[in-house]
């Protein structure tokens, strides 16, 4: 079925520019989401999704209010919604494996969806700018085309990506909105930033690191974030990157060097330690069983 906008079909396009140009509503609607200031998310409300990661939740769901995610460069955040059940997914894309992620993102959603609940599909992108490399660029053609060739009819909402999510400051292009979120219960999606990564954030950040497919990372019908058991072999040479100064690692371990946020290299330091710590997972998933968080009455994520 096709991609759709304002009940329109979207032709494949060889561009984002072209695509922005021949759908100026799309256009329209990107300029008004960057105008957005972020706003800041309460933690006992979140879920938090890291790179190479999906969740996927309903109205119904006592645990979790916002689905959110940041740290997008060259990364883009994807939404779908259902806006007859509710159902909605976020995920944080790399373009890693981009046509087999896409099915997961639809599936969280429609697998959620009584059949006999009228409404659409809903599609939020997020992300990207005009980099270098065009890294950027490649991905939003890439997500954009693995949409097209879903079998359900999806409708295009938010398309704030590439060129459209693109500012330059001193002479760099940067994104405009590195992070966003998506309140389950209303379906409202929002530039935001974030205090809190967790649970597990140096876990679930090493799999990423280590090579980790996308996977899903909350069970709605239990209330649980989930970290499935994965594997990392022993690497001892990440010890050298622990040494470098900041702008070696970002020259080497980034996408976009002069466009990631602040905190970029104390995360990848953190997370490098976290797997010379650990030299193999094996250790951390005793009996091959998984982590599981609930919703403490704090608020904070505590294992279940």
């Amino acid at each position: 079925m096709p991609l759709l906008t304002q009940n329109q079909r979207i032709e494949r396009v060889n561009s984002t520019s072209e695509l922005f140009s021949t759908n100026p509503q799309l256009k329209e609607s990107a300029k008004q989401f960057v105008s957005r200031s972020p706003e800041a998310v309460d933690t006992k409300q979140l879920l938090y999704v890291q790179q190479r990661e999906f969740a996927a939740t309903t109205p119904a769901d006592n645990s979790v209010s916002i689905l959110g995610s940041d740290d997008a460069t060259t990364c883009h955040l994807v939404v779908l919604s259902h806006t007859g059940s509710g159902a909605t997914c976020l995920a944080h894309c790399d373009g890693s494996s981009t046509w087999t992620e896409v099915p997961l993102i639809v599936n969280a959603v429609t697998s959620r969806s009584s059949p006999a609940k009228e409404g659409r599909l809903e599609l939020h992108l997020v992300g990207g700018f005009d980099d270098d490399k065009r890294t950027s660029h490649s991905l939003s053609l890439s997500i954009l085309a693995a949409f097209q060739k879903q079998k359900e009819e999806i409708h295009l909402e938010t398309c704030c990506i590439t060129d459209m999510n693109d500012i330059i400051k001193d002479g760099i292009h940067r994104p405009v909105v590195y992070g966003i979120g998506v309140n389950v219960k209303t379906g409202h999606v929002f530039p935001a930033s974030f205090t809190c990564r967790g649970p597990a954030e140096e876990l679930r950040s090493a799999r990423t690191f280590s090579g980790g497919q996308m996977v899903e990372v909350y069970d709605s019908s239990r209330e649980l974030v989930k970290i499935d058991p994965c594997r990392w072999t022993p690497n001892n040479d990440m010890s050298f990157w622990l040494s470098q100064d900041d702008e070696t690692i970002l020259q080497y371990l980034s996408t976009s060097p002069h466009a990631e946020p602040p905190h970029f290299v104390h995360h990848i330091k953190s997370t490098i330690q976290f797997l010379l710590d650990h030299p193999t997972a094996d250790g951390l998933f005793p009996g091959g069983q998984p982590h599981l968080y609930r919703r403490a009455e704090d608020g904070r994520w505590k294992r279940a």
